[in-house]
């Protein structure tokens, strides 16, 4: 059994991550932590847990830390790296559900984030925890970095076209659409039931977060740099990505279908739809998968992928349970077994 903690399990992150975890096989939970719920059952907060998790929330202990395989941090930006280099060093394996060590470089990371990096040496030790791309160093990983909701859809959208240079990669549109459960927990106006309910809209046109993330891993996958403008928006629905994707084909007549199923026949957990589908999000909801459409538009020289993800699952907690499986030698799909939730 996998001796498992969990930081900062208080968010939505965090409470996906404890419902995918109670349910695993090969997991025992040992440590959920909370500055402010410390002490508090854990099924007070959180009640579909009841039954499932019979903890309650601690005060963040390194001690208690260190006697775990593993921890996870579902915490803000910024926390996970005060702590990492302790874990690391004593062994314990770390998945970073937030930010901290998903950029390879110190000074971009800063510069979208806002304060210093603690321990910049080992953002270039971190493994980027999109599977589907980095399975093989996942394996001996001792530092994980999940990767963000956006950068997941897009990213799996864009790979099979750049990997196979099938496109200009001077002029990528990645044009997604969150539910609001992707602003966090935290109580914000924008994210009021009056705000958000019967409203659209987009929002950090100038520059998002996960926009050097996304580019990051698009670079690799194309082998060069690639010009890319990412739009986000606001939907009124608790969970899901919709990531509509546009480039400019290379060749218009290449069999793009087969590109696709190619690609992602022995990924358990990315769905290449029947050519001419309309994935949504609602098929994914509750549920590891990200399902995909490729399209040509009126046969002409743009392809446009339609990716669909649950943000809470695919996009954070759910990959980071693939991510533990892997580095742990399990199968691939324990504890993701679960079927999309309808309606």
């Amino acid at each position: 059994m996998i001796k498992a903690a969990v930081v900062g399990g208080t968010g939505y992150t965090g409470v996906e991550l404890l419902r995918l975890l109670a349910a695993h096989p090969d997991v025992e939970l040992d440590v959920i932590t909370s500055r402010s719920e410390a002490g508090r059952p854990l099924a007070e907060l959180f009640p579909n847990l009841r039954g499932c998790l019979d903890l309650a929330f601690s005060a963040p202990d390194v001690g208690q830390l260190l006697a775990c395989d593993l921890v996870f941090f579902a915490t803000p930006n910024g926390t996970a790296m005060t702590m990492v280099p302790q874990l690391v060093e004593a062994g314990v394996r770390v998945i970073d559900l937030a930010a901290d060590f998903r950029l390879v470089r110190a000074d971009e990371w800063e510069a979208w984030y806002g304060i210093p990096h603690a321990c910049p040496e080992y953002l270039e030790q971190a493994v980027y925890g999109l599977t589907e791309v980095n399975r093989e160093a996942l394996r001996t990983a001792r530092l994980v970095a999940n990767p963000g909701c956006y950068p997941t859809a897009v990213q799996l959208g864009f790979l099979p076209l750049l990997e196979q240079q099938r496109v200009d990669t001077e002029h990528l549109v990645a044009d997604a659409k969150s539910g609001v459960s992707g602003a966090g927990r935290k109580p914000a106006t924008g994210t009021l039931l009056c705000e958000a309910s019967e409203n659209f809209k987009a929002y950090a046109v100038p520059g998002h977060r996960h926009l050097p993330e996304i580019r990051q891993g698009l670079e690799a996958a194309a082998g060069k740099p690639v010009g890319l403008t990412f739009v986000p928006h606001l939907t009124p629905m608790i969970r899901g990505i919709h990531a509509t994707l546009y480039a400019q084909l290379h060749d218009p007549e290449q069999d793009l279908q087969a590109l696709y199923e190619t690609r992602y026949r022995d990924q358990p957990f990315v769905d290449v739809l029947p050519a001419g589908s309309h994935p949504e999000t609602r098929s994914v909801r509750g549920a590891n998968h990200c399902r995909i459409a490729v399209h040509r538009p009126q046969q002409g020289n743009v392809v446009v992928v339609l990716a669909v993800i649950d943000n809470l699952v695919k996009g954070a907690a759910g990959q980071a349970v693939q991510n533990m499986n892997v580095m742990f030698g399990l199968d691939e799909r324990a504890g993701l077994a679960g079927i999309a939730l309808l309606p």
